[in-house]
């Protein structure tokens, strides 16, 4: 698959595993990348905070996520169907530029392309940064994450395989085919806008189907 490297995209975690508080990210990174930012449209006019961005092999700002609504708790399964899963609403979107393969800046290797795949992977794991199994021991979460990653791969390398179906949703008020799927931990989407970015999306508690992207004009905003 044609996609940005492997490496786990998620909010940064502190050394219980939880999320880093959005007040100790910045917006510094956002401001340098040289293509626009998604998030959800106007239509949403709840909380928005910033997450983190990802660089690539030259350290150029590749892909970044930004999230709205309630900022997610880790999820384990002894929560479903409880008071803590219902009331935590959330989207993310992930926003990965569109880049062909080319040399490193260094002339010493190639970076891989990234593509629609891309963003579906990015958005799939990080939709299992915030997912804990509740009868998992701690130390084989990272055996756990490892193999869930492996599978949002796969999927993400087969988006036209049966796990997933297709969502049309506004996109700069545009209707834009998305890539779309359920699990248990939540929903996962992706597309590609006509700003020569792909987007991926995932939350949980919040309905995909009602949801609208949009250029941020103003990703400072989030950083409030």
């Amino acid at each position: 698959m044609e996609t940005t490297s492997r490496a786990v995209a998620q909010a940064p975690a502190a050394e219980d595993g939880q999320p880093v508080p959005s007040a100790r990210r910045t917006v510094d990174g956002y401001l340098r990348a040289p293509f626009p930012w998604y998030g959800l449209d106007e239509a949403f006019t709840g909380p928005r905070w910033l997450m983190q961005v990802g660089l690539a092999a030259d350290g150029a700002v590749a892909h970044g996520s930004v999230g709205h609504g309630d900022e997610p708790s880790v999820r384990s399964e002894y929560t479903a169907g409880t008071d803590q899963e219902t009331k935590e609403r959330f989207a993310v979107v992930v926003t990965v530029a569109d880049t062909p393969v080319r040399r490193s800046a260094d002339g010493t290797g190639l970076l891989e392309a990234t593509s629609v795949s891309s963003a579906a992977w990015l958005a799939g794991v990080g939709l299992l940064s915030f997912t804990w199994p509740g009868q998992m021991d701690h130390s084989l979460r990272d055996d756990w994450l490892e193999q869930q990653t492996e599978t949002a791969w796969v999927l993400a390398d087969d988006l036209e395989g049966e796990d997933w179906s297709t969502l049309s949703l506004p996109v700069d008020g545009v209707p834009t085919p998305f890539h779309y799927r359920e699990s248990e931990f939540g929903w996962v989407l992706a597309g590609s806008t006509q700003e020569g970015v792909h987007v991926g999306a995932y939350g949980r508690g919040m309905s995909a189907y009602g949801l609208g992207f949009a250029v941020v004009k103003d990703i400072a905003a989030y950083d409030a």
